[in-house]
């Protein structure tokens, strides 16, 4: 597939997807949302890829929705933003969120709105010193959206929350880390090498076994302790038949490096 809004490589089992708008701070339009499902839709099918990399071009993580965008046009008739969300947003951070792959958000600049939540919705989030975290939505009375009331109440703890959705202050890449919102902060300079590192590592390890741990932390918060031991009970049963956990277990006893597969 040709892409007009976005870049999208894979090399060494990493799949790496830049948002490519970067004269409009990479901000959304349908054509890109479009573009980014088709990639993810690549990720989840070809089996070779073992963590994806998403990062934005130029300056910005990503601005959020494009208000300019037709399907946003104010007109004799105000557009129905809640169609944008079930028919874009909702699927985009669905197919995130489940995606059979480890997620990694490289946050290089602004990460603002929908940007914001879109890089929330990653297993884990790196920004650099200079890039920053915006919910703006209180300035246009809407609220925050592709998952933002979900995202930053977990994160953050809801005093934090509310104070970012509220007061639509910006939030500094460090300050991020400090809370916890995201996992580490680096100098600008630095972020590619060490989201490099990072792919390579998470590209030895077992892939399903990165990805059961994501479902089973974020399925705990609506579970009693029991449901949550049982859940375990089902991953650890289905992990326990894999290959990886077969060669972990060898390569433990022969003390030599595992070979994971992924499978």
């Amino acid at each position: 597939m040709t892409y007009q809004t976005i870049r999208f490589e894979v090399q060494d089992a990493i799949a790496r997807l830049t948002l490519n708008r970067p004269d409009k701070l990479n901000s959304f339009t349908t054509a890109m949302q479009a573009e980014l499902r088709a990639a993810l839709d690549t990720v989840q099918n070809d089996t070779s890829i073992r963590v994806l990399v998403l990062t934005g071009a130029g300056r910005a993580f990503c601005a959020g929705q494009d208000l300019a965008d037709p399907e946003m046009t104010i007109g004799p008739m105000l557009p129905d933003i809640g169609n944008v969300i079930e028919k874009y947003y909702k699927p985009l951070i669905l197919a995130l969120q489940n995606l059979r792959v480890p997620t990694v958000a490289a946050v290089n600049g602004i990460a603002a709105g929908a940007g914001a939540s879109l890089a929330l919705a990653c297993d884990l989030v790196i920004a650099a010193k200079s890039a920053s975290f915006l919910q703006a939505f209180s300035k246009i009375g809407l609220i925050p959206d592709t998952g933002g009331t979900w995202f930053l109440p977990q994160r953050v703890g809801m005093a934090r929350a509310l104070g970012l959705a509220l007061l639509a202050d910006k939030l500094p890449a460090e300050k991020a880390a400090e809370w916890g919102l995201i996992w580490q902060v680096v100098d600008d300079i630095e972020l590619p090498s060490t989201i490099d590192k990072l792919a390579a590592q998470l590209a030895t390890l077992p892939t399903k076994a990165l990805v059961r741990t994501r479902a089973a932390m974020h399925a705990a918060p609506n579970h009693t302790l029991e449901q949550q031991l049982s859940l375990e009970a089902g991953f650890m049963r289905e992990l326990g038949w894999s290959h990886d956990f077969a060669e972990g277990v060898a390569a433990f006893m022969e003390k030599r490096p595992p070979q994971f597969t992924g499978n």
